[in-house]
């Protein structure tokens, strides 16, 4: 059984919002924590489920085979035996850690139709450990595993996989903190079939779209992973993603918010104080690992952080990286774009021919709903080439001349777009 591929997506799941920035447990946002995938024990009173289900479809061979992989957060807190001092020399905090624990089962999808149960249990324990007293409690759970053929379209099989909460003791009265100890956390289940393919439930090809639409998933979202067209792998998240997500490459280390910009917290991580940052430290490894990688980062690794425009290499057909200066090559394609060259084109203004390098005159038209486009008027631009969008319109990009920053534009390929209609031809002396 293998998740590689998957690793690092479900990693990024299992630690969203376990410590956020500035990653101490003093901070109001570190004392609501694990908004995602918890699957509580039955009857309490805190609105989180005590199951996820996961229905998917399977274009099944001869004999089919569903391997999975239960993951999720042990919750477990750690109070320490004796207080020091006060504020950052107190020791460490009261504080509830996550330990990783992962489930596996593999099913083979026999026959017409079966179910399966695997029940699974996880260990309580207290110790000692480093000057605080960690305790956490034994969990009970449940999966099970169901399927069924599809009469139509053949060879289709529905795939039901259930995780319940089984762990009793619960108080329904119990406050959130106490729930989540008996709770596991960022719960979310990886999927791999053997001698068979998943069908992507965002985007299922219409023979398989009412089949689709039958399915019915509760506090999870599945999703395709791996290498963009492997259908093998799938990623259960109590997240909403898409098929095939992925961490940014430039991205060096885990910041327990994938959804935030990693520049922004690196820099914000380094401009903490002191006593702040050795609150964190005390706080949690995981935070402390943070700190110590914000404080050690190389400036390179920094630098890559500024920002990558992958879009415009899947819409260009690029693969390197953006290089440090501007390509020489364009940045269309000649070969299917050969009437279209924005250095060289040419379209007709009032007054004359307006191509790259022509010096015109900006005479924005009524229709403009930008009233910064009335600061425009009778300024003098550069044109810095022609251009045709998706409806075949003509648009000329250009520069203010009296543009302090027009340098720094034109590196970028930041431009102001005029119709041919808005601009008019301008002489030297005119």
């Amino acid at each position: 059984m293998t998740f590689e591929k998957a690793r690092q997506v479900a990693d990024a799941i299992l630690f969203e919002g376990y410590v956020l920035y500035p990653y101490r447990a003093s901070a109001v946002k570190n004392r609501l924590r694990w908004q995602f995938g918890v699957i509580a024990p039955p009857g309490v009173a805190t609105g989180e489920p005590a199951f996820a289900r996961t229905e998917c479809l399977i274009e099944a061979g001869t004999a089919p085979v569903l391997d999975l992989r239960l993951r999720f957060m042990h919750v477990r807190s750690r109070v320490p035996t004796a207080r020091v001092g006060d504020g950052a020399d107190a020791g460490p905090p009261d504080w509830d850690e996550g330990v990783l624990q992962e489930v596996d089962a593999g099913v083979a999808l026999e026959g017409d139709s079966g179910t399966r149960e695997i029940p699974f249990a996880v260990a309580g324990d207290a110790e000692i450990h480093e000057g605080a007293t960690v305790r956490s409690a034994e969990l009970d759970g449940l999966i099970t595993v169901a399927w069924e053929r599809s009469a139509e379209p053949r060879g289709l099989v529905k795939a039901t996989i259930r995780v319940e909460n089984h762990t009793r003791g619960n108080d329904p009265a119990a406050s959130r903190e106490e729930m989540l100890r008996l709770s596991m956390a960022s719960a979310h289940t990886l999927l791999r079939v053997g001698c068979g393919a998943f069908v992507s439930l965002l985007e299922p090809p219409e023979w398989a779209a009412a089949a689709v639409a039958s399915c019915r998933n509760r506090h999870t979202w599945p999703v395709l992973i791996g290498e963009p067209g492997s259908r093998d792998l799938m990623l259960s998240s109590p997240i909403i993603l898409y098929d095939y997500p992925r961490v940014a490459a430039e991205s060096p280390a885990d910041l327990c918010d994938a959804t935030e910009i990693d520049e922004i917290l690196t820099l914000r991580t380094m401009a903490l104080t002191d006593a702040e940052k050795a609150e964190a430290r005390a706080t949690d490894p995981r935070a402390a690992h943070i700190i110590n990688g914000a404080d050690t980062m190389p400036p390179e690794v920094l630098d890559r952080l500024h920002g990558a425009l992958r879009y415009l290499d899947e819409a260009t057909g690029r693969t390197a990286p953006v290089p440090a200066e501007p390509p020489d090559a364009p940045w269309w394609d000649p070969g299917q774009d050969a009437a279209v060259c924005p250095d060289t084109d040419t379209v007709a203004v009032s007054g004359g021919t307006a191509a790259k390098g022509s010096r015109v005159r900006l005479c924005p038209g009524q229709r403009r709903a930008d009233a910064q486009d009335m600061f425009l008027r009778d300024r003098i631009a550069t044109v810095a080439g022609v251009f045709f969008d998706v409806d075949g319109e003509r648009y000329l990009a250009v520069t203010l001349d009296d543009d302090l920053g027009v340098d720094l534009h034109q590196w970028h390929g930041r431009y102001l777009y005029f119709t041919p209609e808005e601009v008019e031809l301008h002489r030297d002396g005119s």
